[in-house]
């Protein structure tokens, strides 16, 4: 996922969460929302409430390290934004994959027929 288009403003991320479809789960939160033709981006959030910085980073890692499995499977101009919840921390990447392919298709980012290397 080296290359991949993430949000960095502020706004981008209050239009996902007012604007956007969501999914929740125990483990993760997903907002998407379509955007104008800038491909498909991502924004991942954490907050302070799940613990230290080293803790908030690493779900962080989780999350983005799920998404580099699945990230070929979008199609479309989203803009989606994930946010950790306390037991993102004390789940792994290949726990987090298919839920993350589950809401993603819900909410019609990935094809119900494309199935990721999971």
């Amino acid at each position: 996922m080296s290359g991949a288009v993430t949000l960095k403003q502020n706004s981008e991320f209050h239009r996902a969460y007012g604007r956007g479809k969501v999914k929740t789960s125990p483990v993760l939160v997903t907002y998407a929302v379509k955007n104008r033709g800038m491909g498909c981006r991502i924004g991942i959030t954490a907050a302070k409430k799940l613990g230290s910085a080293v803790e908030r980073n690493r779900c962080r890692r989780i999350i983005r390290a799920a998404f580099s499995s699945i990230s070929s499977d979008c199609s479309g101009n989203w803009d989606i934004v994930f946010v950790a919840r306390f037991k993102t921390k004390k789940s792994k990447s290949t726990d987090l994959a298919p839920i993350m392919l589950s809401h993603l298709k819900e909410l019609g980012i990935v094809k119900h027929g494309a199935e990721a290397d999971l």
